[in-house]
């Protein structure tokens, strides 16, 4: 039978050296909430049930920290007084008889699932007390983890310690596991008998050895277990985080010429054979299919590329783009909320929102969809091997039908029938009013369909 283990994460902190207005864990890294990191690689560690400890921002941290296959329950810590006093903010649900219960931070973004299935599985075998460390560069100014004969003995801060335990490399990153049965006692025996008055979770590691536990240490990538505290520590999280990611991608087959220069999301999805040149940013929501190709200085977002199309250079696609096969978005030219359909081109220095092209169809340089009125959106629907000229401005709501030409420099405001051909170029006229009286009519028609709605 499965063991069952609660999570108990610390997000209640200050965040006062992050100088901002918000939780240091609502600070994105690649798209995502520091503490929904956290939160999906409990969950993929297989734990059902978590407990977040909140102080500020605590409506907005309970909703970035709510991931989809966990129980996810909160509880307040109104006062600081260490870390140990937080983890007892989740008394009630500790009491509820866990078989482990892990502990974590939310500012620790990139903690993997397997570091935590490691030190669960520890306990499995007979463990008490698991506390997660790592191998640092420089461990000036951390907690060290003291082990003989391979058990942990203590932890000991950087200014309490010897000479001599100050050459140890192994640190304490602050996570670890407990036996679910004992957790509760132990907890309950810290005191905060120290010069800051605090109930420290460290001296679980005395107070379990006390008791005849078995404690162990358990060591991880000194990279994964960074915390944050600052603007400059979440730019190295960040590219941490980037560089991890990219050499994931780049293993299961994607091709970057200068993978450095790219900057992925948390969900972005590039398949087999993508090829991404230089200086490509994907923002949240991206899925690019295999043999498609991203050129250099492009920027995506909720976005799909199909298999075969091409981006770029320097294209912006916008949310709802949807590119079909074997399609092209060229330079300078922005799609938002459009489908490209096979085989169908844009070339170059083109606006598409809020339109739908069929296959093979080709769209000239310069050409604007006139989505926007000043007050709503419409769509404009160009049908199959439609072929419209540079320069031209399609108003819509406008359909443009199979087959039909748009002479260079057209202003469209009527359907164009299937095969064809139209233009419009007229002399300018100045109407009074005009543009008072279309508001009037745009914020009408706007009203009465949201009250049919």
């Amino acid at each position: 039978m499965a063991r069952t283990c609660l999570a108990v994460i610390l997000a209640a902190g200050d965040s006062t050296r992050m100088k901002s207005s918000m939780s240091k864990v609502l600070h994105p890294i690649a798209g995502l909430p520091m503490i929904s990191h956290v939160m999906r690689a409990v969950r993929d560690a297989e734990i059902q049930d978590a407990v977040l400890v909140l102080g500020r921002d605590a409506d907005a941290v309970a909703k970035a920290g709510a991931v989809e296959g966990m129980a996810v329950s909160t509880v307040l810590q109104t006062e600081r007084k260490g870390t140990g006093h937080a983890v007892l903010m989740a008394r009630d649900a500790i009491a509820k008889g866990f078989d482990e219960i892990l502990v974590t931070y939310g500012d620790v973004p990139l903690v993997r699932s397997e570091t935590f299935q490691n030190a669960r599985s520890l306990l499995s075998l007979g463990a008490d007390l698991v506390v997660i460390g790592f191998e640092a560069a420089d461990p000036t100014g951390y907690g060290r983890l003291l082990v003989e004969d391979g058990q942990l003995v203590a932890i000991r801060e950087h200014k309490d310690a010897t000479e001599e335990e100050r050459k140890v490399t192994c640190c304490n990153s602050g996570l670890m596991v407990i036996n679910g049965a004992k957790a509760l006692g132990w907890l309950e025996k810290i005191d905060n008998k120290n010069a800051k008055g605090e109930y420290y979770l460290t001296d679980l590691v005395e107070i379990a050895r006390a008791d005849g536990a078995k404690v162990v240490a358990v060591d991880a990538p000194e990279a994964e277990l960074a915390g944050c505290n600052t603007r400059a520590e979440l730019a190295l999280l960040e590219a941490s985080w980037q560089n991890r990611r990219r050499h994931e991608i780049m293993l299961s087959g994607v091709s970057m010429i200068a993978p450095e220069t790219v900057f992925l999301a948390f969900d972005t999805v590039l398949q087999q054979d993508v090829l991404v040149e230089p200086n490509v940013v994907f923002g949240p929501g991206v899925t690019v299919e295999s043999g498609a190709v991203i050129h250099a200085f492009s920027h995506l977002e909720g976005a799909h590329v199909a298999s075969g199309a091409t981006v770029g250079p320097f294209a912006r696609l916008r949310p709802g783009a949807d590119l079909g096969p074997d399609s092209k978005v060229g330079n300078f030219c922005e799609v938002k909320k459009a489908t490209i359909g096979k085989g169908a081109k844009v070339n170059h220095l083109t606006y598409i929102g809020d339109a739908s092209i069929g296959a093979g169809s080709n769209i000239g340089a310069g050409t604007i969809t006139c989505n926007y009125d000043g007050i709503n959106k419409h769509e404009t629907r160009i049908g199959e091997n439609a072929f419209i000229g540079s320069n031209s401005a399609l108003v819509a709501p406008v359909s443009i039908g199979n087959g039909a030409y748009v002479a260079s420099g057209s202003v469209i405001t009527e359907n164009v029938p299937d095969e064809a051909l139209a233009f419009g170029r007229a002399r300018q006229e100045v109407k009074p009013d005009r543009a008072k009286q279309v508001r009037e009519r745009a914020l009408a028609f706007k009203a009465a369909k949201k009250a049919g709605q």
